[in-house]
């Protein structure tokens, strides 16, 4: 077996490399320059140079291979940047996952819904791997915490910040997975034969609103913090006048992803498939904090 990470050098994606290199496994991560994966290749894995937007470079990337683990995706950026990284660049890895005769393909999607790039671009590559022919595995995790993304910029939030400041009323319920339980749904979905063609979504073993995510986290700290509801309507206004300027705090497509639904899990597939245990919450803030 060998398997091929494409976004292996972002938040999750070295962390996958890593569970799937503690069980031996031979693993080749696209990059798209060596220094970007010095880590990767220090643990053991192969490098391949290429970008999901170069079809050739895919090709050679995927020979040899016998599984594929798509990761790649961007956050923020232009509607017509999203279609050719996330849309069109899962079509490219389909197509080389199939001429190179893969037998699995499993893809990182998203828990959530909306009218944004995001979205739209993460429905699109999940109906591009459900039609693709391939046996596949999808997996749709609430918010994944970890050093660094995220739970990093609510802890200074709130480590620095005696007032802090929440986007909406703070009522929206989420899910959070810690990072190496994400790894670990990926590695246990390798080789199982009831995983075929199934989409999971996954979270921690904590639901939590905004306003007990930031309340959870002051009392790790040993804080006292005061938290200042800002409007959805505000922060859209605010986003979109500094959304262009280097280290933004939020898109407006950002803050419409907060203004959406709960991003919790609807059920416990997932659970009971794989039978993972998994970090609580209170756990996942005293790792960060």
């Amino acid at each position: 077996m060998k398997v091929l990470v494409t976004g292996g050098t972002g938040f999750v994606g070295p962390r996958i490399v890593h569970a799937l290199r503690a069980q031996d496994r031979d693993v080749r991560v696209l990059v798209r320059s060596p220094e970007r994966g010095a880590h990767a290749a220090s643990i053991g894995a192969e490098l391949a140079i290429g970008d999901v937007t170069d079809p050739d470079s895919l090709a050679a990337a995927a020979n040899g291979c016998s599984h594929v683990i798509h990761l790649v995706a961007i956050l923020t950026g232009k509607p017509a940047t999203f279609d050719l990284v996330m849309t069109q660049g899962t079509r490219n890895l389909v197509d080389a996952a199939r001429n190179a005769g893969v037998e699995r393909f499993m893809l990182m999607s998203a828990l959530g819904s909306g009218d944004v790039p995001y979205y739209r671009a993460k429905s699109a590559m999940e109906q591009t791997v459900k039609a693709s022919g391939l046996d596949h595995v999808i997996f749709r995790p609430s918010f994944v915490f970890g050093h660094g993304g995220a739970l990093s910029t609510f802890v200074k939030q709130v480590k620095y910040s005696p007032i802090v400041t929440v986007i909406g009323p703070g009522v929206q319920r989420s899910q959070p997975i810690w990072i190496d339980d994400v790894a670990a749904y990926f590695a246990a979905s390798l080789e199982s034969s009831t995983v075929v063609g199934r989409t999971f979504e996954i979270g921690g073993p904590d639901v939590v609103t905004w306003n007990e995510l930031y309340r959870d986290l002051a009392r790790t700290l040993g804080k006292k913090r005061a938290l200042v509801h800002v409007p959805f309507g505000v922060a859209r206004m605010g986003a979109r006048l500094t959304q262009s300027f280097p280290g933004a705090p939020l898109s407006a497509d950002q803050v419409e992803m907060l203004a959406g639904p709960d991003n919790v899990v609807s059920n416990d597939d997932a659970l009971r498939t794989f039978n993972l245990p998994l970090v609580p919450l209170t756990e996942q803030l005293r790792r960060v904090a």
